[in-house]
């Protein structure tokens, strides 16, 4: 009796460890970028069929490299096209982000990211600050609007770009599956944009590491952060940008208020929030080209969001800068 007793114990202690979850890292490329996906599950199932097809739902859908993709044929001039649920969400997104940032955050200025030669399109040689002006006439996210399904343009010439969104989006996407699919513990990253829920295989929240903005190509870290069913999102310059003949340097962030690729005093924003992360992802690119006193103060209004930003001083010296509820 004791040795049947003996044999029962261990069967259901092994069966209890055959039931705990396990690691699962699924890595790749999406939307020009990296990604990687960490989740704790007790079966086998492979979600990469299932990523991939989300990776090419959303590039179908929103991206300005593909010439086949629906945005690419809406900013082409096909008023036929039906933004399907996807664009539609990125688009809602959007045009919340561009009022609550005051026009800081503004997928039209994609006329003038090709211009500065950082998008699909081909640069304008000597781009003048006259041209710019012309260009500013395409800009602005209240000359677009979503009308029955329908992405709808003031000037055919408006060139929408939502790469500023578009990753943290996509996260969202992957994240939302793995919620479908009762994981309750995971890591979704896409080139840096991250959404996390649940613990680690330690049973301790996610950490990630913000990084230091480095420009002569090392990597540092500034601080280590617990994520807690949050998303993250950074922004900066000092990966993306261009020297052109004269030394003059020229950011990826463009101003959709003056035209021009200049970084401000903001060198990285990292923002972190309960919500989406494609709403962090916007909120990071806004901040970029606020500049650091105002994204300060967009902050103290915004108690929803924590961020994590390093700057520039007036002595220019590099100084950090954390939200009062920011508690890492």
């Amino acid at each position: 009796m004791k040795n049947c007793l003996f044999v029962l114990i261990l069967l259901i202690f092994f069966s209890c460890r055959n039931n705990e979850p396990n690691l699962k890292i699924i890595e790749g490329n999406a939307i020009g970028t990296t990604f990687t996906v960490r989740y704790l599950d007790t079966e086998t199932k492979n979600y990469e069929t299932k990523i991939d097809s989300l990776i090419a739902a959303i590039n179908k859908s929103a991206s300005t490299y593909i010439p086949t993709s629906d945005l690419s044929k809406i900013n082409k001039g096909d008023t036929t096209i039906l933004a399907d649920e996807n664009l539609q969400e990125i688009f809602i997104k959007s045009e919340k982000i561009y009022k609550e940032t005051n026009g800081a955050f503004d997928p039209t200025v994609g006329i003038l990211v090709n211009a500065w030669g950082f998008g699909p399109e081909e640069p304008i040689e000597n781009l003048d600050s006259l041209k710019v002006q012309e260009l500013l006439k395409y800009v602005g996210f209240e000359k677009v609007k979503l009308e029955n399904g329908k992405i709808k343009k003031l000037y055919p010439e408006i060139y929408l770009d939502f790469n500023a969104i578009a990753k943290g989006y996509l996260v969202d996407m992957l994240s939302r599956m793995f919620e479908k699919n009762s994981i309750a513990n995971y890591m979704v990253e896409i080139g840096g944009e991250i959404r996390a829920r649940g613990q680690n295989e330690k049973g301790l929240p996610w950490k990630i590491a913000i990084e230091n903005p480095n420009t002569d190509g090392s990597r540092s870290f500034a601080t280590v952060i617990e994520l807690n069913d949050e998303s993250m999102a950074t922004s900066g310059n000092y990966r993306k940008f261009k020297v052109k003949a004269d030394g003059t340097k020229y950011v990826h962030t463009i101003n959709p208020k003056t035209g021009f690729a200049k970084e401000s005093n903001l060198l990285s924003a990292s923002v972190i929030s309960k919500s989406d992360c494609a709403d962090v992802d916007g909120y990071a690119t806004a901040f970029m080209e606020m500049g650091f006193e105002k994204s300060k103060d967009f902050l103290k209004n915004h108690p929803e969001l924590k961020a994590f930003l390093v700057y520039v001083d007036k002595n220019d010296k590099m100084q950090t800068y954390k939200s009062d509820n920011f508690n890492n």
